[in-house]
């Protein structure tokens, strides 16, 4: 049986950091399409996951990352993606979802097989994570427009090797079924 659920990846961010000017208008076209899955999956009684870095911050915890993030550059990106009382968040060290967190016992405590992966960034976190979890064996959905990217070029090549080599099911977001 297949069993989904969305992952949101780095998307509580202050956008004070490296590369945020090149990826704040790709970021910008993602929030909406992400906030209306998030709409979607909890409707669905779908679990939602944040995954998402700490940015160095190794005494905070998910409330802490986003009131930092709240008080960014881009508190107008956070604010419609806020965790609510029912999701579930992972802090994570680097750029897989997967990598040093409690990720994969969560998805089996869950017994998620599929994941809706959405997020920043295309073609660093997201595709390394999407690559973890094919090794693992767990379904992929990709969004793409739910995806956010700081080269287009790198974003788009990212894209289809999820497709091609992971197996991944790119798509629209509208085609995404809860």
């Amino acid at each position: 049986m297949l069993r989904k659920a969305l992952i949101v990846t780095d998307m509580i961010n202050s956008y004070d950091h490296q590369d945020a000017e090149l990826l704040l208008e790709s970021a910008e076209r993602a929030v909406p399409v992400i906030t209306e899955l998030l709409r979607a999956a909890r409707a669905n009684g779908t679990p939602v996951i944040y995954a998402n870095d700490n940015f160095g911050e190794w005494r905070s915890h998910h409330g802490e990352i986003v009131e930092k993030a709240l008080s960014g550059a881009r508190p107008d990106l956070v604010e419609p993606l806020q965790p609510d009382e029912k999701s579930l968040f992972v802090v994570k060290a680097r750029h897989s979802i997967f990598y040093e967190t409690p990720l994969p016992y969560l998805l089996d405590q869950l017994g998620v097989n599929h994941l809706v992966l959405c997020g920043q960034v295309t073609e660093q976190c997201i595709l390394y994570s999407a690559l973890d979890a094919h090794i693992r064996h767990i379904g992929l959905t990709i969004p793409e427009e739910a995806v956010a990217h700081i080269h287009p070029d790198l974003a788009q090549a990212a894209l289809r090797m999820m497709e091609r080599n992971m197996g991944a099911r790119v798509c629209a977001a509208e085609a995404v079924v809860f």
